[in-house]
Protein backbone atom coordinates (compact mmCIF):
# COMPACT_ATOMS: atom_id res chain seq x y z
CA UNK A 1 0.00 0.00 0.00
CA UNK A 2 1.33 3.30 -0.88
CA UNK A 3 -0.90 5.47 1.39
CA UNK A 4 -3.83 5.90 2.86
CA UNK A 5 -7.40 4.12 1.40
CA UNK A 6 -10.96 5.43 1.94
CA UNK A 7 -12.45 3.19 3.97
CA UNK A 8 -15.95 3.25 2.49
CA UNK A 9 -18.73 1.39 4.81
CA UNK A 10 -20.35 2.90 7.27
CA UNK A 11 -20.12 2.28 11.12
CA UNK A 12 -24.51 1.16 11.58
CA UNK A 13 -25.03 3.28 14.47
CA UNK A 14 -28.77 2.87 14.51
CA UNK A 15 -29.61 1.21 11.85
CA UNK A 16 -31.83 -1.59 12.10
CA UNK A 17 -31.82 -4.65 10.27
CA UNK A 18 -35.33 -6.46 8.29
CA UNK A 19 -33.88 -9.61 9.06
CA UNK A 20 -35.49 -10.33 11.91
CA UNK A 21 -36.73 -14.02 11.60
CA UNK A 22 -32.69 -15.49 10.87
CA UNK A 23 -31.82 -13.51 14.42
CA UNK A 24 -34.66 -15.15 16.55
CA UNK A 25 -33.15 -18.69 15.09
CA UNK A 26 -29.80 -18.13 15.18
CA UNK A 27 -27.91 -20.54 16.72
CA UNK A 28 -26.09 -21.13 19.69
CA UNK A 29 -22.07 -21.24 20.06
CA UNK A 30 -20.12 -24.13 18.44
CA UNK A 31 -16.71 -23.91 17.84
CA UNK A 32 -14.46 -26.82 16.42
CA UNK A 33 -17.02 -29.26 18.53
CA UNK A 34 -15.12 -28.53 21.82
CA UNK A 35 -17.25 -27.55 24.58
CA UNK A 36 -14.25 -26.59 27.37
CA UNK A 37 -10.06 -25.86 26.69
CA UNK A 38 -7.13 -25.91 29.35
CA UNK A 39 -6.01 -22.43 28.45
CA UNK A 40 -1.86 -21.27 29.55
CA UNK A 41 -0.46 -18.32 28.63
CA UNK A 42 3.12 -17.77 28.17
CA UNK A 43 6.12 -16.12 27.63
CA UNK A 44 8.59 -17.03 25.52
CA UNK A 45 11.81 -15.41 25.37
CA UNK A 46 15.60 -15.09 23.92
CA UNK A 47 17.85 -16.29 26.12
CA UNK A 48 20.57 -14.12 25.02
CA UNK A 49 18.15 -10.99 25.11
CA UNK A 50 15.25 -10.96 27.34
CA UNK A 51 13.54 -8.10 25.47
CA UNK A 52 13.04 -10.34 22.79
CA UNK A 53 10.01 -12.38 23.56
CA UNK A 54 6.89 -14.05 22.07
CA UNK A 55 3.63 -14.50 23.70
CA UNK A 56 1.98 -17.83 22.95
CA UNK A 57 -1.70 -18.54 23.95
CA UNK A 58 -2.64 -22.55 24.07
CA UNK A 59 -6.00 -23.78 23.96
CA UNK A 60 -5.97 -27.36 24.39
CA UNK A 61 -9.17 -29.23 23.66
CA UNK A 62 -10.12 -32.98 23.57
CA UNK A 63 -9.02 -33.50 19.78
CA UNK A 64 -7.03 -30.64 18.89
CA UNK A 65 -5.12 -27.22 19.96
CA UNK A 66 -5.73 -23.96 18.78
CA UNK A 67 -1.92 -21.79 18.97
CA UNK A 68 -1.96 -17.38 18.97
CA UNK A 69 1.39 -16.50 18.70
CA UNK A 70 1.50 -12.81 19.44
CA UNK A 71 5.06 -10.91 18.19
CA UNK A 72 6.42 -7.35 18.65
CA UNK A 73 9.70 -8.34 16.62
CA UNK A 74 8.98 -5.84 13.74
CA UNK A 75 5.31 -4.68 13.38
CA UNK A 76 2.65 -5.95 16.02
CA UNK A 77 1.21 -9.76 14.79
CA UNK A 78 -0.60 -12.88 15.20
CA UNK A 79 -0.44 -15.95 13.94
CA UNK A 80 -3.69 -18.55 14.27
CA UNK A 81 -2.66 -21.72 13.77
CA UNK A 82 -5.56 -24.87 14.76
CA UNK A 83 -4.17 -28.50 14.97
CA UNK A 84 -6.31 -31.51 14.93
CA UNK A 85 -4.18 -33.24 18.14
CA UNK A 86 -4.08 -31.99 21.86
CA UNK A 87 -0.45 -32.69 21.76
CA UNK A 88 0.81 -30.12 19.14
CA UNK A 89 3.54 -27.76 20.13
CA UNK A 90 5.16 -24.13 19.73
CA UNK A 91 8.91 -24.60 18.19
CA UNK A 92 11.11 -21.85 18.09
CA UNK A 93 14.95 -21.41 16.94
CA UNK A 94 15.42 -17.57 17.76
CA UNK A 95 19.08 -17.49 15.79
CA UNK A 96 16.64 -18.39 12.81
CA UNK A 97 14.07 -16.45 13.83
CA UNK A 98 16.10 -13.31 13.99
CA UNK A 99 18.14 -14.01 11.02
CA UNK A 100 17.80 -12.78 7.37
CA UNK A 101 16.04 -16.25 6.02
CA UNK A 102 13.95 -17.06 8.96
CA UNK A 103 12.51 -19.93 7.56
CA UNK A 104 12.01 -22.64 10.07
CA UNK A 105 12.59 -19.95 12.73
CA UNK A 106 8.84 -20.68 13.95
CA UNK A 107 7.10 -24.16 13.73
CA UNK A 108 4.16 -26.08 14.97
CA UNK A 109 4.51 -29.60 15.33
CA UNK A 110 3.74 -31.87 13.74
CA UNK A 111 3.35 -30.21 10.99
CA UNK A 112 0.61 -32.49 9.18
CA UNK A 113 -1.77 -31.82 12.45
CA UNK A 114 -2.09 -28.07 11.12
CA UNK A 115 -5.72 -27.74 9.81
CA UNK A 116 -5.65 -24.21 9.40
CA UNK A 117 -3.57 -20.96 9.74
CA UNK A 118 -3.17 -17.45 9.22
CA UNK A 119 -1.52 -14.21 10.44
CA UNK A 120 -2.67 -10.48 11.17
CA UNK A 121 -0.19 -7.78 11.16
CA UNK A 122 -0.67 -4.18 12.43
CA UNK A 123 1.64 -2.54 9.89
CA UNK A 124 0.82 1.60 10.16
CA UNK A 125 -0.67 4.25 12.35
CA UNK A 126 -2.88 6.89 10.25
CA UNK A 127 -3.38 10.32 11.12
CA UNK A 128 -4.81 13.03 9.44
CA UNK A 129 -6.58 15.98 10.48
CA UNK A 130 -10.47 16.46 9.91
CA UNK A 131 -11.07 20.23 11.03
CA UNK A 132 -12.18 21.36 6.75
CA UNK A 133 -14.39 17.88 7.17
CA UNK A 134 -18.07 18.31 7.03
CA UNK A 135 -18.84 14.22 7.82
CA UNK A 136 -16.65 11.32 8.07
CA UNK A 137 -17.53 10.12 4.48
CA UNK A 138 -15.95 13.52 3.06
CA UNK A 139 -13.25 13.21 0.07
CA UNK A 140 -10.22 13.58 0.94
CA UNK A 141 -9.84 12.76 4.06
CA UNK A 142 -8.20 16.12 5.20
CA UNK A 143 -4.93 16.74 5.76
CA UNK A 144 -2.57 13.72 6.08
CA UNK A 145 0.50 13.60 7.91
CA UNK A 146 3.23 10.96 8.04
CA UNK A 147 2.00 7.45 9.30
CA UNK A 148 3.59 5.77 11.99
CA UNK A 149 5.17 2.59 11.01
CA UNK A 150 4.64 0.28 13.68
CA UNK A 151 7.37 -1.63 12.68
CA UNK A 152 9.44 0.92 13.58
CA UNK A 153 8.43 1.31 16.73
CA UNK A 154 10.40 0.25 20.60
CA UNK A 155 8.17 -2.13 23.21
CA UNK A 156 8.26 -3.27 26.64
CA UNK A 157 8.80 -6.57 27.89
CA UNK A 158 5.91 -8.37 27.72
CA UNK A 159 7.14 -10.05 30.63
CA UNK A 160 6.60 -7.08 33.29
CA UNK A 161 2.82 -7.09 32.25
CA UNK A 162 1.71 -10.95 31.98
CA UNK A 163 -1.44 -11.39 34.03
CA UNK A 164 -1.72 -15.40 34.54
CA UNK A 165 -4.87 -14.36 36.91
CA UNK A 166 -6.67 -12.75 33.74
CA UNK A 167 -4.63 -14.64 31.00
CA UNK A 168 -3.43 -11.23 29.62
CA UNK A 169 -0.72 -9.72 28.80
CA UNK A 170 -0.25 -5.99 27.27
CA UNK A 171 2.55 -4.25 24.32
CA UNK A 172 3.05 -1.18 24.98
CA UNK A 173 5.52 1.34 22.47
CA UNK A 174 6.70 4.17 21.47
CA UNK A 175 8.19 4.99 18.07
CA UNK A 176 12.34 4.97 17.93
CA UNK A 177 12.49 8.20 16.17
CA UNK A 178 10.14 10.72 17.78
CA UNK A 179 11.09 14.27 15.98
CA UNK A 180 8.14 15.95 16.75
CA UNK A 181 8.33 14.44 20.56
CA UNK A 182 4.52 13.42 20.09
CA UNK A 183 4.58 10.12 21.80
CA UNK A 184 6.99 11.69 25.16
CA UNK A 185 3.99 11.23 27.54
CA UNK A 186 1.85 8.80 24.98
CA UNK A 187 1.63 5.06 23.97
CA UNK A 188 0.42 2.78 21.56
CA UNK A 189 -0.81 -0.23 23.58
CA UNK A 190 -1.92 -4.05 22.20
CA UNK A 191 -3.65 -5.72 24.81
CA UNK A 192 -3.97 -8.96 24.43
CA UNK A 193 -6.37 -11.18 27.02
CA UNK A 194 -7.29 -15.11 26.31
CA UNK A 195 -10.19 -17.02 27.99
CA UNK A 196 -11.11 -20.39 29.55
CA UNK A 197 -14.94 -19.77 29.62
CA UNK A 198 -17.22 -18.26 27.26
CA UNK A 199 -18.98 -14.90 28.67
CA UNK A 200 -18.59 -10.89 27.75
CA UNK A 201 -16.58 -8.65 29.12
CA UNK A 202 -17.72 -5.87 32.00
CA UNK A 203 -17.14 -2.69 29.34
CA UNK A 204 -17.87 -2.30 25.93
CA UNK A 205 -18.15 -3.45 23.23
CA UNK A 206 -18.51 -6.79 25.13
CA UNK A 207 -17.71 -8.84 22.32
CA UNK A 208 -18.86 -12.58 23.16
CA UNK A 209 -16.30 -14.79 23.39
CA UNK A 210 -15.10 -18.33 24.25
CA UNK A 211 -12.46 -20.58 25.13
CA UNK A 212 -11.61 -20.57 21.09
CA UNK A 213 -10.96 -17.21 21.04
CA UNK A 214 -8.65 -14.25 22.29
CA UNK A 215 -9.57 -10.41 22.50
CA UNK A 216 -7.08 -7.22 21.53
CA UNK A 217 -7.35 -4.13 22.65
CA UNK A 218 -5.33 -1.45 20.46
CA UNK A 219 -5.43 1.86 22.55
CA UNK A 220 -3.65 5.03 21.99
CA UNK A 221 -3.17 7.13 25.15
CA UNK A 222 -1.48 10.53 25.66
CA UNK A 223 0.42 11.33 22.12
CA UNK A 224 0.07 14.60 21.06
CA UNK A 225 -1.84 15.25 17.82
CA UNK A 226 -0.14 16.82 15.23
CA UNK A 227 -3.32 18.59 14.28
CA UNK A 228 -6.51 20.27 16.35
CA UNK A 229 -8.94 18.07 15.23
CA UNK A 230 -6.53 14.57 14.33
CA UNK A 231 -8.49 11.37 13.36
CA UNK A 232 -6.46 8.00 13.20
CA UNK A 233 -6.51 4.99 11.40
CA UNK A 234 -4.86 1.88 11.90
CA UNK A 235 -3.65 -0.36 8.77
CA UNK A 236 -4.33 -4.09 9.01
CA UNK A 237 -2.81 -7.09 6.90
CA UNK A 238 -3.26 -10.59 6.36
CA UNK A 239 -2.97 -13.41 4.80
CA UNK A 240 -5.47 -14.75 2.05
CA UNK A 241 -6.18 -18.80 1.83
CA UNK A 242 -5.68 -18.91 -1.97
CA UNK A 243 -5.31 -16.35 -4.64
CA UNK A 244 -8.26 -13.98 -3.40
CA UNK A 245 -8.62 -11.89 0.22
CA UNK A 246 -10.65 -13.34 3.23
CA UNK A 247 -14.42 -12.38 2.89
CA UNK A 248 -15.25 -9.25 4.92
CA UNK A 249 -19.22 -9.33 6.10
CA UNK A 250 -21.79 -7.26 8.06
CA UNK A 251 -24.32 -8.62 11.02
CA UNK A 252 -27.04 -6.49 12.21
CA UNK A 253 -29.40 -7.12 15.47
CA UNK A 254 -32.33 -5.43 16.59
CA UNK A 255 -30.86 -5.76 20.17
CA UNK A 256 -27.83 -2.97 21.39
CA UNK A 257 -27.82 -4.15 25.30
CA UNK A 258 -24.15 -5.10 24.89
CA UNK A 259 -23.32 -1.94 22.94
CA UNK A 260 -25.87 1.00 23.36
CA UNK A 261 -27.19 2.12 20.00
CA UNK A 262 -24.53 -0.20 17.78
CA UNK A 263 -27.06 -2.82 15.60
CA UNK A 264 -24.00 -3.87 13.70
CA UNK A 265 -21.36 -6.32 13.93
CA UNK A 266 -18.42 -6.73 11.34
CA UNK A 267 -16.16 -9.98 10.44
CA UNK A 268 -13.63 -11.39 8.70
CA UNK A 269 -13.36 -14.59 7.73
CA UNK A 270 -10.34 -16.89 6.56
CA UNK A 271 -12.40 -19.40 3.65
CA UNK A 272 -15.04 -21.05 4.43
CA UNK A 273 -16.32 -22.45 7.79
CA UNK A 274 -14.63 -23.50 10.03
CA UNK A 275 -11.66 -21.29 9.88
CA UNK A 276 -10.57 -18.67 11.21
CA UNK A 277 -12.36 -15.29 11.71
CA UNK A 278 -11.96 -11.89 13.07
CA UNK A 279 -14.68 -9.93 14.58
CA UNK A 280 -15.35 -6.40 15.90
CA UNK A 281 -18.43 -3.81 16.56
CA UNK A 282 -17.94 -0.72 14.64
CA UNK A 283 -17.04 1.43 17.32
CA UNK A 284 -14.07 3.00 19.40
CA UNK A 285 -14.26 4.78 22.63
CA UNK A 286 -12.29 8.24 23.64
CA UNK A 287 -12.66 7.67 27.36
CA UNK A 288 -11.44 4.37 29.06
CA UNK A 289 -14.62 3.47 30.66
CA UNK A 290 -16.26 3.35 27.41
CA UNK A 291 -19.93 4.55 27.27
CA UNK A 292 -22.10 5.77 24.62
CA UNK A 293 -21.16 9.04 25.25
CA UNK A 294 -17.93 8.63 24.44
CA UNK A 295 -18.63 6.23 21.34
CA UNK A 296 -16.74 7.07 17.61
CA UNK A 297 -17.91 5.30 14.85
CA UNK A 298 -14.96 2.77 13.28
CA UNK A 299 -14.68 2.29 9.58
CA UNK A 300 -13.12 0.20 7.48
CA UNK A 301 -12.34 0.00 3.87
CA UNK A 302 -12.69 -3.44 1.44
CA UNK A 303 -9.95 -5.89 1.49
CA UNK A 304 -7.76 -5.36 -1.37
CA UNK A 305 -4.56 -7.49 -2.33
CA UNK A 306 -1.22 -5.93 -1.83
CA UNK A 307 2.58 -6.97 -2.70
CA UNK A 308 3.53 -8.25 0.42
CA UNK A 309 7.14 -6.19 0.21
CA UNK A 310 5.13 -3.09 0.14
CA UNK A 311 4.35 -3.89 4.01
CA UNK A 312 6.57 -4.02 6.87
CA UNK A 313 7.86 -7.72 7.57
CA UNK A 314 6.87 -9.45 10.76
CA UNK A 315 9.88 -12.43 11.28
CA UNK A 316 6.86 -14.70 12.92
CA UNK A 317 4.96 -14.25 9.47
CA UNK A 318 8.37 -14.79 7.07
CA UNK A 319 9.23 -17.87 9.42
CA UNK A 320 6.49 -20.10 9.43
CA UNK A 321 4.68 -19.18 6.19
CA UNK A 322 8.08 -18.94 4.59
CA UNK A 323 6.30 -17.11 1.07
CA UNK A 324 3.49 -14.77 1.13
CA UNK A 325 2.08 -14.76 -1.93
CA UNK A 326 -1.34 -13.54 -1.05
CA UNK A 327 -1.32 -10.74 0.77
CA UNK A 328 -4.13 -8.40 1.75
CA UNK A 329 -4.52 -5.64 3.56
CA UNK A 330 -7.31 -2.73 4.76
CA UNK A 331 -7.56 0.52 7.08
CA UNK A 332 -10.04 1.20 10.03
CA UNK A 333 -10.67 4.48 10.40
CA UNK A 334 -11.50 5.68 13.96
CA UNK A 335 -14.04 9.12 14.70
CA UNK A 336 -15.17 11.75 13.01
CA UNK A 337 -15.55 15.34 12.72
CA UNK A 338 -17.78 15.96 14.72
CA UNK A 339 -17.09 14.36 17.78
CA UNK A 340 -16.53 12.86 20.16
CA UNK A 341 -12.82 12.36 19.00
CA UNK A 342 -9.48 11.79 20.26
CA UNK A 343 -9.09 15.06 21.23
CA UNK A 344 -10.67 15.00 23.98
CA UNK A 345 -8.96 12.96 26.40
CA UNK A 346 -6.19 11.83 24.34
CA UNK A 347 -7.60 8.56 24.40
CA UNK A 348 -8.52 6.13 22.04
CA UNK A 349 -9.85 2.51 22.19
CA UNK A 350 -10.98 -0.19 19.60
CA UNK A 351 -11.58 -4.10 20.69
CA UNK A 352 -11.55 -7.25 18.33
CA UNK A 353 -12.02 -10.66 18.60
CA UNK A 354 -9.76 -13.44 16.81
CA UNK A 355 -10.87 -17.13 16.87
CA UNK A 356 -10.96 -19.98 14.74
CA UNK A 357 -14.53 -22.21 14.11
CA UNK A 358 -17.77 -20.84 13.40
CA UNK A 359 -17.95 -17.38 15.01
CA UNK A 360 -20.21 -16.05 18.39
CA UNK A 361 -23.43 -15.70 17.74
CA UNK A 362 -25.38 -12.80 19.43
CA UNK A 363 -29.01 -14.50 20.50
CA UNK A 364 -31.67 -11.95 22.05
CA UNK A 365 -30.87 -10.73 25.30
CA UNK A 366 -33.17 -11.25 28.34
CA UNK A 367 -34.06 -7.77 28.24
CA UNK A 368 -35.24 -7.51 24.64
CA UNK A 369 -36.96 -11.09 24.72
CA UNK A 370 -38.96 -9.70 27.82
CA UNK A 371 -39.87 -6.39 25.78
CA UNK A 372 -40.77 -8.83 22.95
CA UNK A 373 -42.94 -11.30 25.10
CA UNK A 374 -44.57 -8.09 26.63
CA UNK A 375 -45.37 -6.81 23.08
CA UNK A 376 -46.83 -9.83 21.73
CA UNK A 377 -48.23 -11.08 24.70
CA UNK A 378 -50.93 -8.34 25.57
CA UNK A 379 -52.89 -7.92 22.19
CA UNK A 380 -53.13 -11.77 23.52
CA UNK A 381 -54.16 -10.94 26.80
CA UNK A 382 -56.79 -8.50 25.89
CA UNK A 383 -58.31 -10.33 23.93
CA UNK A 384 -58.83 -12.95 26.34
CA UNK A 385 -59.95 -10.80 28.86
CA UNK A 386 -62.43 -9.33 26.52
CA UNK A 387 -63.52 -12.92 25.49
CA UNK A 388 -63.91 -13.55 29.39
CA UNK A 389 -65.98 -10.94 29.43
CA UNK A 390 -68.80 -11.01 26.78
CA UNK A 391 -68.80 -14.67 28.09
CA UNK A 392 -69.24 -13.68 31.52
CA UNK A 393 -72.16 -10.91 30.27
CA UNK A 394 -74.02 -13.08 28.65
CA UNK A 395 -74.29 -15.50 31.29
CA UNK A 396 -75.58 -12.86 33.73
CA UNK A 397 -77.99 -12.08 31.34
CA UNK A 398 -79.41 -15.61 31.11
CA UNK A 399 -80.29 -15.44 34.58
CA UNK A 400 -81.97 -12.26 34.62
CA UNK A 401 -85.81 -13.41 35.75
CA UNK A 402 -88.64 -10.88 34.48
CA UNK A 403 -91.41 -10.06 36.53
CA UNK A 404 -94.70 -9.62 35.47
Amino acid sequence: MSGYEKPSRGWGFCALSPVLLSLLMAAPLGLLGEETRQVSLKVISNRLDFSQNLLHIRAVGTNSTLHYVWSSLGPPAVLLVATNTPNSTLSVNWSLLLSSDPDGGLMVLPEESIQFSSALVFTRLFEFDSTNMSDAASRPLGKSYPPYSLANFSWNNITDSLDPATLSATFRGHPIRDPTGAFTNGSLAFRVQAFSTSGRPAQPPRLLHSADTCQLEVALVGASPRGNRSLFGLEVATLGQGPGCPSMQEQHSIDDEYTPAVFQLDQLLWGSLPSGFMQWRPVAFSQKRGSRDSAMPCQSSPLHPTLAYLLPQSPIVRAFFKTQDHSCAFNLTFGASTGPGYWDQHYLSWSVLLGVGTPPVDALSPLVLGIMAVALGAPALMLLAGGLFLLLGRKRDSEYQSIN
